[in-house]
């Protein structure tokens, strides 16, 4: 039962965006998968399942995840100045 509520929360994050990226606002959007939801999730498996030290390790590595996805947003801001969408989202990742 766990899995089906997880995958309906993430499911509603997916329409929440979709929802977002039409209005006049539509850069909220791009907030969206900042919100904790889903680390809220992994956190609360990780400590369920391994305990405390494996949740404040997992909470160090997630730390270092924010160097690369910053790399990511500058090179994909970079590249859409200059090219076409698909080239850039390949440029970027």
């Amino acid at each position: 039962m766990g899995l089906v509520i997880k995958a309906a929360l993430g499911a509603l994050v997916v329409l929440l965006i979709g929802v977002l990226a039409k209005t006049k606002n539509y850069y909220i959007a791009g907030l969206i998968p900042l919100f904790p939801t889903f680390a809220l999730i992994a956190h609360y498996i990780v400590a369920s399942e391994r305990g405390i030290e494996a949740l404040r390790a997992t909470i160090i590595f997630s730390m270092w995840s924010i160097i690369p996805y910053f790399v990511y947003l500058v090179s994909l801001w970079y590249f859409t100045g200059m090219m076409r969408l698909p080239a850039a989202f390949v440029g970027s990742v």
